[in-house]
């Protein structure tokens, strides 16, 4: 029989030593919190269907206009929203393989304070910082 592990706090992640670097508790930590951010984002694609499935057509041409910019707003949220979907799902598969929280690029730990600030993150920031500086010098 499996004991239960507690979830941690930011602050009892951030007091972890370094020996207990993405510890099963800190795994299970970042887990819970990857699926409930995908929760909240899904909740919010469905609720951004109905509410575009359900607005009518307004016959004033500035009311119909400025419908029309405010679901193009809505859609460009979901879209980042999805991505962002993908980039969990990602970080999802990795704290299963057994890489969440090292960096892809040098296998280096990422750190806790880097992962509570962006749970998706694949790479240390100096890592990241490299990756967009070539990303903006080749355009790619």
């Amino acid at each position: 029989m499996s004991k239960a592990i507690k979830l941690l706090s930011d602050a009892e992640l951030l007091a972890a030593p370094d020996s207990e670097y993405m510890s099963e508790a800190q795994l299970l930590t970042f887990k819970q919190r990857l699926l409930d951010e995908e929760k909240t984002l899904r909740d919010a694609a469905e609720s951004t269907s109905h509410h575009l499935q359900e607005t009518e057509a307004a016959p004033d041409p500035t009311d119909r206009a400025s419908a029309e910019e405010e679901h193009t707003l809505e859609l460009r949220v979901r879209d980042r929203e999805r991505k962002l979907l993908k980039k969990i799902a990602q970080a999802l598969k990795r704290i299963e393989a057994g890489t969440y929280g090292w960096c892809e690029e040098t296998g280096e730990p990422i750190g806790i304070a880097r992962l509570l600030a962006r749970s998706t993150a694949s790479l240390t920031l100096e890592a990241q910082e490299r990756h967009e500086q070539r990303k903006r010098q080749f355009g790619g």
